[in-house]
C-alpha cells in the first residue's frame, strides 16, 4: 500500500510569520537559532536552513499585527497542484488564489486557500532549489524545518479536514481524561508528523520545529539558546508520540520554536494510530529530564489569538 499523499502533497516547505519586532526576530533567527538569511525584500526576510534544499524555511514580515501569514507545502507537480485546487473547489474550500506562477521568492507554481480554521495554506511545485550542504558533526544549526503545530478550539474538526480533504494521515493522538483528545499528529510523507493540531483556546501558532543533525547538535543548540537568555518553555526531553527529542523556546515575538531530532519514520499506511494518555509521565517525556507538563507551560504555547484568520496575507 502506498504511503504517499493521495493529492500529491509531499512535505512542509516553510512557515511565514508576520511580526511586530522585525529587527529582533531577524537577529534571533539568524544569530541565535542558526538559520541563514538568503534575502530581503522591503519588509520581508527569507531564512533558510543550511541542510535543506528549500529556498527558505521561515519568512518574516514586518507588520503592525502579529499573525501567521501562511504554511507552505510542496507538491509533486504542477498537474497535482491543479488537481488539488479543483478538488478543493468541489469541497467548497475557499481559495485565496488560483493556481499559477508564484511571484514570491523561490518562484514555482502553486495556489493558496484557507483551511477550516482560516489559516492560509500554500501548495506549490517547481520551486527553485537552494544549494545546501551536509551539516557537520558538532554544528548546532537546523538541518531542515521539521513540522508545524497549530492551536484550534476544535482539534477534531481540524484533524478531519486535513485527513478527509487534504489526504493527511493520522499518526497518533494525545488524550486527557478531563479534556478528551488534546493533539493530533498528521503526516503527508514518511515523517511521523509534518503538521499537528493542538487543543487551545483560539486559533494560533503552537510551535514550529526544526530538525538538528543528531543528539549532540540538538543539545549544543539547546545550550546556545539558553545561554543567549531566551525563555526555555520546556525540555530537553523525548516525547513518546513521534519518539523525538524536544526543547521549546519563545522567540522575541512570543512564538514557540523547537529544536528536535530523531523524529520517527513511518513507512507504511498499515500503522494503527496510538492514543497516548498525557497523565502518563512517559507520554510527555520518556527521559524524565524535562519539567512535568503544566498549565504554565501549556499557556506559553497557546500564543496570542491569530489576527490573520480568514484574512489572506498581503504577500
Amino acid at each position: 500500500m502506498s504511503h504517499l499523499n493521495e493529492h500529491g502533497i509531499t512535505h512542509l516547505r516553510h512557515v511565514d510569520l508576520a511580526v511586530v519586532d522585525y529587527d529582533a526576530q531577524r537577529d534571533f533567527y539568524k544569530n541565535t537559532w542558526g538559520l541563514t538569511e538568503v534575502g530581503t525584500d522591503g519588509d520581508l526576510s527569507y531564512l533558510a536552513a543550511e541542510g535543506s534544499p528549500e529556498h527558505h524555511v521561515i519568512r518574516l514580515r514586518k507588520a503592525e499585527d502579529k499573525r501567521l501569514d501562511l504554511i507552505s507545502y510542496g507538491s509533486e507537480s504542477p498537474e497535482k497542484v491543479d488537481a488539488l485546487a479543483e478538488h478543493l473547489g468541489r469541497q467548497d474550500v475557499r481559495l485565496v488564489s488560483e493556481p499559477g506562477p508564484l511571484q514570491t521568492a523561490g518562484g514555482g507554481y502553486g495556489f493558496r486557500f484557507f483551511d477550516i480554521d482560516g489559516r492560509t495554506i500554500e501548495v506549490s511545485a517547481d520551486v527553485e532549489a537552494r544549494r545546501h550542504r551536509p551539516i557537520e558533526e558538532g554544528e548546532a544549526i537546523p538541518v531542515r524545518i521539521s513540522h508545524a503545530v497549530m492551536n484550534s478550539n476544535d482539534p477534531n474538526r481540524t484533524r478531519d479536514f486535513y485527513a478527509n480533504v487534504l489526504g493527511f494521515k493520522l499518526s497518533d493522538s494525545l488524550w486527557s481524561e478531563h479534556m478528551g483528545e488534546m493533539m493530533h499528529f498528521m503526516r503527508c510523507n514518511d515523517w511521523h508528523h509534518s503538521f499537528a493540531i493542538a487543543r487551545g483556546p483560539h486559533t494560533s501558532v503552537h510551535h514550529v520545529s526544526f530538525e538538528m543533525r543528531g543528539l549532540d547538535e540538538y543539545m549544543r543548540g539547546t545550550g546556545r539558546v539558553m545561554r543567549a537568555g531566551f525563555k526555555k518553555v520546556w525540555g530537553p526531553g523525548r516525547h513518546s508520540a513521534g519518539n523525538n527529542t524536544f526543547t521549546y523556546f519563545l522567540d522575541p515575538n512570543g512564538n514557540t520554536v523547537e529544536y528536535t531530532t530523531e523524529l520517527e519514520l513511518i513507512e507504511t499506511d498499515d500503522r494503527h494510530p496510538t492514543i497516548y494518555d498525557i497523565a502518563d509521565p512517559m507520554t510527555q517525556d520518556q527521559w524524565g529530564t524535562s519539567d512535568p507538563m503544566s498549565e504554565l507551560i501549556a499557556r506559553d504555547s497557546f500564543n496570542d489569538p491569530d489576527r490573520g484568520v480568514f484574512v489572506a496575507p498581503p504577500v
